[in-house]
């Protein structure tokens, strides 16, 4: 390994020094670290309604399933029918709800303009009162320079907050991966280590600390950044985005990481890694998953050359890789890259690979994989293949024995979790970006007409509703408290039984 490639570069607005090797960096921080100190690593889905959803998934193991129980199953935009309260968003909402702490959570362009004084085209995460949908406080950042090569217009965040105790993390349109104070500043209390903040009302976002990842580990995103952080004790996990510039050929970055771990505390890193490098197919916009698999905690993502890989939780050794493409494949027609986020489940990696949905509909690939086993598993870690699966860029739910996974050419595919054979394959006549959510025996999903499709859960395709929001649908639905919390393209609605 070159170390050269891992010395730190100039910090950011509050980072401070950095040790000088990827293994310094590791020795110093693993003395801070205890299992113990694992909070939330995997928060308990109980049947009571009183249970939070702190990050994209649910839970590390990002598998959407809940135990919550008396949620609606049908609802009326148009007479208000089960709906609890609308907020309204940007003009366009890619990222999914976070409920924690009594607040709602989403990230989204400025179109809504919550503070004139912070006008034109920013990133934008938004705080609202959970019981009443009240806004609460904000957080925005100004576009980068570059434009659309790193930082698309009118995208907004794209990255799902993630909640842990009273800190917020997140990944905004600049690539900074941030911790805010859930309270803001209507607490009163400018929290440190910084403290420079320019606004500091009420509406204002509090920040912890920020780690630029183009400044600290020398990343080039394309088009957007918009990884949603897991937590895995006092570390937090997010992909960099990193990937080419526009000529859609040449990778500006190919030394810089794909994954990085930074201490939850501090902002400091830990480590990473960067096996993708120069074979990044497009960009890199997967989430990670943490589990424990046969006794080793595993944090484990697809990556932008169409690979999976589990690591090492504390060291960042990989411990395993997985090519989810046909050697004979060929990009950009029959080989894909991976933006779907990982399912952990019984030992097992559940994901398919597909395509920036602007690439429009192709083959795709979705595995069950053996993560006991180690080094390149791409034989033989291969549990079942399901080659009957469009490019998608959704996440699976698993429960009773049944798999959902949607595809982007909008076909919801319930298979067999043992074998990866189809019980039966729904289809939505629509795009679909969204990832089912399974609850009290029905299947909630999305799609971009801005139709949500209920199916009750099982063996046999039964539709039980279907509800339109008023415009697109590209984030999941959200169970939290008794309620379902839903992004459309420009509103969030809070779905309760009335």
């Amino acid at each position: 390994m070159n170390e050269t490639r891992h010395q730190s570069r100039s910090s950011s607005p509050m980072s401070g020094s950095r040790p000088t090797s990827w293994r310094g960096r590791i020795l110093l921080t693993l003395t801070a670290l205890t299992l113990a100190g694992a909070l939330g690593y995997a928060p308990v889905r109980g049947a009571s309604d009183n249970a939070d959803w702190p990050m994209w998934g649910g839970t590390p193991d990002r598998n959407m399933v809940s135990d919550m129980t008396g949620l609606p199953g049908s609802w009326d935009v148009g007479s208000g029918e089960n709906i609890k309260w609308v907020a309204q968003l940007g003009s366009q909402t890619y990222g999914n709800p976070t409920v924690a702490d009594g607040k709602v959570f989403v990230g989204t362009n400025n179109e809504a303009l919550y503070d004139p004084e912070q006008g034109g085209d920013r990133g934008v995460l938004l705080a609202f009162r959970e019981s009443d949908g009240e806004f609460l406080w904000q957080m925005t950042s100004t576009k980068l320079q570059a434009g659309r090569v790193n930082d698309w217009p009118y995208q907004g965040v794209c990255s799902s907050p993630l909640v842990v105790d009273d800190r917020l993390y997140f990944v905004n349109n600049r690539g900074w991966l941030v911790a805010l104070d859930t309270n803001g500043f209507r607490d009163g209390e400018n929290d440190g280590p910084y403290t420079d903040e320019e606004l500091t009302r009420e509406v204002d976002a509090d920040v912890i600390w920020i780690f630029d990842m183009m400044e600290e580990v020398g990343t080039y995103q394309h088009n957007m950044a918009n990884s949603s952080p897991v937590v895995f004790g006092d570390l937090v996990y997010v992909n960099t985005s990193n990937g080419q510039d526009e000529s859609h050929v040449n990778i500006p970055s190919p030394f810089a990481p794909d994954l990085i771990a930074v201490n939850r505390h501090t902002g400091e890193l830990v480590w990473e890694d960067e096996p993708a490098g120069a074979a990044i197919l497009h960009g890199q916009w997967a989430a990670a998953s943490v589990a424990e698999v046969a006794g080793v905690m595993q944090v484990v993502m697809g990556e932008g050359d169409g690979w999976v890989r589990g690591y090492d939780v504390l060291s960042g050794e990989m411990l395993w890789e997985f090519d989810t493409n046909p050697k004979d494949s060929v990009w950009p027609r029959t080989r894909n890259n991976v933006i779907s986020t990982p399912v952990i489940y019984e030992n097992r990696v559940f994901i398919g690979n597909g395509q920036d949905p602007e690439h429009g509909e192709g083959t795709g690939h979705f595995y069950a994989i053996d993560a006991t086993q180690r080094g390149d598993i791409t034989k033989s870690g291969r549990i079942w293949h399901y080659e009957d699966i469009r490019r998608t860029i959704s996440t699976a739910a698993i429960h009773d024995g049944i798999l959902y996974i949607p595809d982007f050419s909008g076909f919801l595919h319930a298979l067999d979790v043992e074998t990866g054979e189809p019980y039966w394959v729904h289809d939505t006549f629509a795009a679909v970006w969204a990832s089912p959510l399974v609850v009290e025996g029905r299947v909630y999903l999305g799609d971009e007409d801005g139709d949500i499709v209920v199916l009750k859960a099982g063996k046999e395709e039964v539709v039980l509703a279907e509800m339109n929001m008023g415009s697109s649908v590209y984030s999941s639905v959200v169970p939290a408290n008794g309620s379902l919390f839903i992004g459309s393209r420009n509103q969030l609605f809070a779905v309760q039984l009335q």
